[in-house]
């Protein structure tokens, strides 16, 4: 038998998580993401979108997740010289966490990167040897009150 875990009887609390991730390209690929000469258009913002649009539909695709009312997010991606990174923040107060709506916001921001540039990470074989997403993970969990959260945001 296959069910949800029951949160009815739990208090809603206001909680917040952040979680980051980094997709390596090549130079040449970063630098025609920053020139903003992608084919597909704007990169990072396409990516900050889709990140948005995947923090609100986790539950549809983590089967276990409850859907959470997201009162707040952020998405924040950056270039370096080697890699796209993804930064993104969540919050919500409600009776369960939203570590999984940062870390799903995180891996669909850095897939429309890749997908975006795609054309000039391919080998001629069409293969992807250089490029990789690594370093998913969870670098906050906040629960409790507004102080806490604050905190955590450096206000």
């Amino acid at each position: 038998m296959v069910r949800m875990v029951d949160v009815a009887e739990k208090e809603d609390v206001k909680r917040r998580a952040t979680a980051q991730g980094e997709l390596k390209l090549k130079p040449s690929t970063l630098s025609t993401i920053k020139s903003g000469k992608a084919p597909k258009g704007d990169v990072l913002v396409a990516a900050e979108i889709a990140a948005l649009q995947a923090i609100k539909k986790t539950w549809e695709v983590i089967p276990h997740c409850h859907p959470i009312p997201v009162t707040f997010a952020r998405v924040n991606l950056n270039l370096t010289k080697e890699s796209v990174t993804a930064i993104v923040e969540v919050e919500a107060t409600y009776k369960t966490g939203v570590e999984m709506e940062a870390l799903y916001g995180v891996s669909i921001a850095l897939l429309t990167v890749w997908d975006m540039v795609k054309k000039f990470e391919k080998d001629k074989n069409g293969q992807y040897p250089s490029t990789k997403i690594e370093q998913i993970k969870l670098s906050l969990k906040v629960r409790g009150d507004e102080k806490n959260i604050k905190a955590s945001k450096g206000t």
